[in-house]
């Protein structure tokens, strides 16, 4: 019997919990699959003893995965290994599931941000790294409780100008486990053009300290500058951007509920030590100087949220 592949989530947090959730309920009784939870604390006790509530809307169920660990030598050597962590925890994720990393294992960065596959590279140079991203809008809501409240919770993944039997078998894995997953050979222009949207979207609302409905009814302009000055980013580094990407990132957000608002957001709310500042804003405004780029805007905002007493990494 071939053994079964191994599928590790680390952060079962909005992303990582949802996707993942999706992928435990699907391959709970699997004799092919087995899907891995890395988490810590009050949350992996409670996913230990309960299991993950899922909850969307009125549908809600409960994924009970192979194991839920925060102990990468408990699992082995992983086919694929989900990394869906706050950007400032990623280096620290990846020197945890090292035990977990083989030759043949594929890794799938699910941050806010766009340099992750080259944080990965850096610290793992011959891993295989798939580029990606997610639109969705999930929230844990309290240890071991999960909670989609957007509609739309989309995940796009790939390799650049290349199609393989790796990227083919994980785009069917998580199409069985119902998740709207599409693998694409022009992964860049997308994983950017979800920058676009979460790095303006991220920036403005914990500037203004607003949701999303609010911001679009008091500041648009605003929101149409920050678009702007991070697409001129992209276009300088050749990354090929759809020119209607204004109105389309627009577009998305006036779909989101009213009330939605970023992790950043959050993050500044709830006085986190931490937020992801600088790879969501702070990252446009160092590319920008270094291309020679003008980022007034989110140079006033960066400035205005460095700050704060919050520690930015």
């Amino acid at each position: 019997m071939n053994p079964k592949i191994k599928i590790v989530i680390v952060g079962i947090g909005g992303v990582g919990g949802y996707f993942g959730g999706l992928l435990a309920k699907k391959y709970q009784d699997s004799d092919e699959v087995a899907v891995i939870f890395v988490a810590r604390g009050e949350h992996l006790k409670q996913i230990q003893k309960n299991g993950l509530k899922v909850i969307k809307g009125s549908d809600e169920f409960i994924a009970k995965p192979a194991l839920a660990t925060d102990n990468a030598n408990d699992i082995g050597i992983a086919d694929f290994i989900i990394f869906c962590t706050k950007s400032y925890d990623l280096e620290a994720a990846i020197a945890q599931l090292k035990p977990c990393i083989g030759e043949k294992t594929s890794l799938l960065p699910l941050l806010n941000g766009v340099d992750a596959v080259e944080r990965i590279k850096k610290n793992l140079p011959n891993a295989t790294v798939f580029q990606a991203c997610v639109y969705i809008v999930s929230e844990l809501k309290k240890a071991g409780v999960i909670e989609n409240r957007g509609n739309i919770q989309t995940l796009y993944f790939g390799l650049e100008q290349e199609i393989n039997d790796q990227l083919l078998l994980f785009e069917k894995l998580l199409k069985d486990a119902h998740i709207e997953a599409s693998c694409s050979n022009n992964i860049l222009s997308i994983v950017w053009e979800k920058f676009i949207f979460i790095s303006a979207t991220a920036t403005a609302t914990a500037y203004f300290d607003t949701c999303i409905g609010e911001l679009l009814k008091e500041n648009p302009t605003v929101v149409l500058k920050l678009i702007d000055e991070v697409t001129q980013i992209a276009l300088a580094k050749g990354i090929k951007i759809d020119p209607q990407i204004a109105q389309k990132t627009l577009d998305k957000l006036k779909k989101l509920p009213y009330e939605t608002t970023t992790s950043m957001h959050r993050d500044y709310k709830n006085l986190n030590s931490q937020t992801e500042v600088m790879s969501l804003t702070g990252f446009v405004v160092t590319h920008g100087q270094s291309l020679n780029i003008e980022t007034p805007v989110y140079k006033k905002m960066y400035e205005k949220m460095r700050s704060t007493k919050i520690n930015i990494l």
